[in-house]
């Protein structure tokens, strides 16, 4: 999360930065209307500065993930930079239309308009031409992105509509390329600024293609077929089995998205189970929370074709600590159910240090006696401690559970996957004893919007 949030932070003050060196003077003047045009100029920069980074990673690019910690993370900075865009534009337009609005109520007197000098550049001059075009589009496009981030933000919004309706960002993007591109002040095409926005209005619009073309992790796609199918009816849990002989392999704790519908889009699940090339068979386990998840039992079937994404995600236990503590919390015990299957495999060749011990807490409010019986049979096979823990039982998993549990705590890392809120409270729980959590507390962000 460290890199997440100087990443964040660092490219904003890098936007307003070069804008600062392109316009040096902006803010000699602190009257309404001297002010109107740089403040248009930068929050326009932010705005289509902040979409075109948030379009580019849309495409899930692997190359970024190890630094940032996963693509969940990344899709973290993706939301992030979504809402300041759209804070952006909205005090963009705001500059633009309050000052005719000011004016036409009386609050402010607009200065008289001394002589326009002559255009010399045909360049400019060919893009003054478009300028009252731009504005127009710019205003319509800015309507319709308000609309579509805001929907994107409603996780309500059910996800099959979310898709279908995100993917129109790709269009209205297209349009403040060309909106921005005519109306960027002109002297600024030849600062860094220029060069800057350049770039990042030609990967925006090369990503933008990509997305509307459908062709989004294209080269990481491969069919796969469902073997079996099993229901946990107390957890509301569907185990589905795969087989993907194309697939690259994964590592335990790893996710990929998973598409049985072109209309539905693909899902991201974490991965079950571990990964055998000579048995290429690829497991996950869905909890009934949404529209989509919820009709699965329904809509699939053994033998139906499936098309598979991935892998992703760095939530993969790579560390040489003595000790490490797994939470799962609810649906969150996923990933710790692959890394024991891959544990178990792997005795004689391990590939994690010879003495590292394992204390795995599972917090549950649903109970399914089967599902439970299987995680302890893993949990035994791959000789880590289980520490169930039922809700209505046992009470809340609490920080102060754990540390009386595992009295090394402090040599440990700390691997979480479940709810956001849980595994906040857990992390602000160990920093306040100390703990080292931006080091070694490790939390899959599993929303993808």
């Amino acid at each position: 999360m460290r890199h997440l949030h100087r990443a964040f932070w660092a490219y904003l003050v890098l936007l307003v930065a070069l804008w600062l060196i392109a316009e040096p003077t902006a803010f000699r003047s602190i009257a309404f209307f001297a002010l109107r045009d740089p403040m248009i100029q930068l929050t326009g920069v932010i705005a289509v500065g902040c979409m075109s980074l948030a379009i580019a990673l849309a495409l899930r690019p692997r190359w970024p993930e190890a630094w940032f910690g996963g693509l969940d993370k990344m899709y973290r900075l993706h939301k992030w930079l979504g809402i300041a865009a759209l804070v952006a534009a909205i005090i963009h337009w705001l500059w633009a239309k309050g000052a005719k609005w000011a004016v036409g109520w009386g609050w402010v007197q607009r200065p008289p308009r001394g002589p326009r000098p002559s255009i010399t550049d045909p360049v400019e001059a060919f893009l003054r031409g478009y300028r009252g075009t731009a504005e127009d589009v710019g205003e319509w496009a800015f309507y319709a992105a308000v609309v579509l981030i805001a929907l994107a933000l409603i996780t309500r919004f059910p996800y099959r509509w979310f898709y279908k309706t995100h993917r129109l960002l790709a269009v209205v993007y297209l349009v403040l390329v060309f909106h921005a591109a005519v109306l960027l002040k002109f002297s600024s095409w030849a600062s860094p600024l220029g060069a800057v926005m350049a770039l990042l209005l030609a990967a925006g619009t090369c990503a933008a293609v990509v997305v509307l073309l459908r062709r989004v992790g294209a080269s990481r796609k491969v069919a796969a077929r469902i073997l079996s199918m099993h229901h946990f009816p107390g957890v509301r849990a569907l185990e589905i089995e795969t087989e993907a002989p194309g697939w690259p392999g994964h590592k335990p704790g790893q996710f990929a998205f998973a598409m049985s519908s072109t209309s539905e889009g693909p899902h991201p699940y974490t991965i079950a189970s571990g990964w055998h090339a000579e048995q290429p068979r690829i497991r996950f386990v869905v909890k009934e929370l949404g529209d989509h998840t919820a009709r699965l039992r329904e809509k699939l079937h053994v033998g139906q074709d499936v098309t598979l994404e991935g892998p992703y995600g760095c939530f993969t236990f790579d560390d040489d600590r003595p000790h490490q503590i797994w939470i799962g919390g609810g649906i969150g015990i996923t990933p710790f159910i692959a890394r024991m299957q891959h544990m178990a495999a792997r005795q004689e060749e391990r590939d994690w240090p010879e003495h590292q011990e394992v204390d795995l807490f599972h917090s549950t409010a649903e109970v399914d006696e089967d599902a439970l019986a299987r995680l302890a049979a893993d949990a035994r096979s791959a000789q880590v401690r289980l520490h169930l823990l039922i809700d209505a039982r046992d009470g809340r998993l609490t920080g102060e559970r754990i540390r009386d549990r595992v009295p090394d705590w402090r040599e440990a890392s700390i691997w979480f996957c479940g709810p956001a809120g849980f595994g906040e409270a857990l992390r602000r729980d160990f920093a306040a004893q100390g703990f080292p959590v931006d080091e070694r507390f490790h939390q899959e962000l599993f929303s993808m919007r």
